[in-house]
């Protein structure tokens, strides 16, 4: 008689079996393909609390169990001064799905804000370098952001409509401000309405809004809250 699973190993089992083609296939293709991962590499995998970061910390997380490459993986979730719900809802998540999270706070939404620049602009840069800094303090010489094909594609076309310039989100990039850091997306050949449907098939619910401008949308499906991003998606 077949044992009863717990959630979180129906879930992993969903992300081997069910979407096999569609999750666990290209991201192998992205890890080997682009050279993502090194033998004794330590990789802060960087968790925003939305349904990509969450399913990359499960792809990671399958990856380091059967791998004949020996890594290390330290989860690692940044609090930009998220509200009470987001910040709940992420912990809650990440205990459902057994991810074993470190947590640090920041005040980046403060400042971001309180600040006569873009306040997108300057978010995004102090989450990038807060996310360096506190995973060379852990000892980590990588980070993994969750994003997908969908984003690189996306990232392309706002730096033409909105740059005028060719932007590209690349696979794998050394930082230059943080000497012996490599910034990978393993999610790079994934696409969001792939991780839309293992979300839905799970029934899971993770935050997607949880900038100070776009609060009022903190749980939906495919967050944007009117983001230049979400113009381009549609």
């Amino acid at each position: 008689m077949e044992r009863q699973l717990e959630t979180y190993q129906k879930i992993e089992r969903s992300i081997i079996k069910k979407f096999r083609k569609q999750l666990w296939t290209p991201f192998i293709v992205a890890v080997k393909r682009y050279e993502l991962i090194q033998a004794g590499d330590k990789i802060a995998v960087c968790i925003s609390g939305g349904k990509d970061s969450m399913l990359m910390a499960k792809l990671l997380q399958e990856l380091q169990r059967h791998s004949e490459v020996p890594f290390e993986l330290v989860y690692l979730v940044m609090d930009p001064g998220y509200n009470e719900i987001n910040r709940q809802k992420i912990e809650s998540n990440a205990a459902l799905l057994h991810i074993p999270i470190t947590v640090f706070e920041t005040n980046i939404f403060d400042v971001a804000n309180n600040s006569d620049k873009s306040p997108c602009y300057l978010c995004a840069r102090m989450r990038r370098g807060h996310l360096y800094k506190k995973a060379q303090e852990l000892g980590c010489n990588k980070i993994a952001l969750g994003h997908h094909f969908n984003d690189v594609i996306e990232t392309t076309v706002m730096s033409m409509f909105y740059g005028s310039q060719l932007q590209a989100m690349p696979p794998k990039l050394h930082s230059t401000n943080f000497p012996g850091m490599t910034l990978i997306r393993p999610m790079y050949c994934i696409r969001e309405d792939d991780i839309i449907a293992w979300r839905r098939y799970n029934d899971l619910e993770f935050i997607q809004c949880a900038c100070r401008f776009t609060e009022a949308c903190t749980i939906c499906d495919n967050g944007g809250g009117g983001s230049k991003r979400q113009e381009v998606k549609v």
